[in-house]
């Protein structure tokens, strides 16, 4: 098959990297010259926000993916309409890319997602209690386009755009599920994982598998994840993002069309990875098996401040004597701070080993200039 990739991104590299086993060929559309994916693939030049780059993109492929949602949709709906498989549908992909239209979604199909607003950027009345999280209504990513307005005076920092106005969970702890679904309807679960943010960066830190919940805590989440694949009816891959709150309560944070960040440690950490899943559910073949190995986590590596320019990895050669430690680059030259050049993934016989090694890590590797 030819399998088209909007994007260009590590997601896309991973993917491809674990999809070369096989042999399809993998084109990439991305504006980047210097992509992480532009020497593993069939690259072409383009934006994938731009109508006519995609849809001339998409002509020859025998599937359209995407590795970022942030997608230009019209695109996918003119080349479904031509007969083209787009996977997710771009139904769905338009409906997870607008947090608007995603958070009317979760209410329609009765899926918890806290209580919200609908801000169109001119109404002076917010009737929502604080205190309150803004999500604009696209492109945010990566904690980007996501703020607090904690009370009266804080609103005079709320962004005069479309937005979500969202109640503020008192959070407990967040969480991720992963599920796939191919074109026969066969669909599969990675275990939940349990995700440590750096509050500095509003970035993804450390990933713990398995999460560390209750069987109460594990059946709302497996209801959420079955809620969810019959109500977005297509086949895909879908990261849940999920908050369990104080009083044991999982509500639905967002959802991400495409391979994730949380799901990173499935390569060394379950019998097959996300990325060998997506290959599959493109494909329309058997789905893979996900059982884990154990404990397994992950580390960002992300820019440290202060630093652009011509990456360098300082302490990388001492993670490298550690066991069951296992190094991911994603082909960036160029760092800068907060930006994600790579992560670790480790194994470990505990909960408490995995801590301490992902910790220990932390304090050797560092992403410099």
């Amino acid at each position: 098959m030819k399998i088209g990739i909007l994007g260009g991104g590590q997601l896309g590299r991973m993917f491809i990297q674990n999809a070369l086993n096989y042999d399809d060929e993998f084109c990439v559309l991305d504006p980047q010259k210097d992509c992480s994916c532009a020497h593993i693939s069939h690259f072409t030049l383009g934006s994938f926000n731009n109508y006519d780059d995609v849809l001339a993109f998409g002509q020859d492929k025998d599937v359209i993916s995407i590795e970022i949602e942030h997608v230009n949709v019209d695109a996918l709906f003119e080349l479904e309409k031509l007969g083209k498989k787009v996977i997710p549908s771009a139904e769905i992909i338009k409906t997870i890319q607008q947090k608007i239209l995603q958070k009317e979604f979760y209410k329609k199909h009765n899926i918890p997602s806290p209580d919200f607003e609908i801000f169109d950027g001119t109404s002076e009345e917010i009737k929502i209690d604080f205190p309150f999280v803004q999500k604009l209504n696209t492109g945010g990513y990566d904690g980007k386009g996501v703020q607090i307005i904690r009370n009266a005076e804080d609103l005079k920092n709320l962004w005069v755009q479309d937005s979500v106005l969202e109640n503020l969970v008192e959070i407990d702890k967040e969480l991720s599920i992963i599920i796939a679904k191919n074109e026969n309807g066969e669909t599969k679960t990675f275990p939940v994982t349990e995700m440590v943010a750096d509050e500095k960066l509003n970035l993804l830190d450390f990933n713990i598998c398995p999460a560390e919940i209750s069987s109460t805590v594990q059946s709302q989440i497996d209801e959420i994840a079955e809620k969810f694949i019959n109500a977005a009816n297509s086949a895909g891959l879908f990261a849940i993002e999920l908050f369990l709150d104080k009083n044991g309560k999982v509500w639905v944070n967002e959802t991400a069309p495409r391979l994730h960040n949380s799901g990173h440690q499935t390569q060394e950490g379950n019998a097959n990875s996300q990325f060998e899943q997506f290959f599959r559910v493109l494909k329309n073949v058997p789905l893979a098996d996900t059982d884990a190995f154990g404990f397994s986590g992950m580390l960002n590596l992300v820019g440290e401040e202060n630093y652009t320019g011509k990456v360098k990895y300082e302490g990388l050669e001492d993670v490298l004597k550690l066991p069951k430690t296992y190094v991911h680059l994603y082909g960036k030259t160029e760092t800068k701070p907060g930006r994600k050049m790579g992560h670790i993934n480790v194994l470990a016989n505990s909960r408490e080993e995995l801590l301490e090694k992902l910790n220990h890590i932390k304090t050797l590797v560092k992403v410099i200039s």
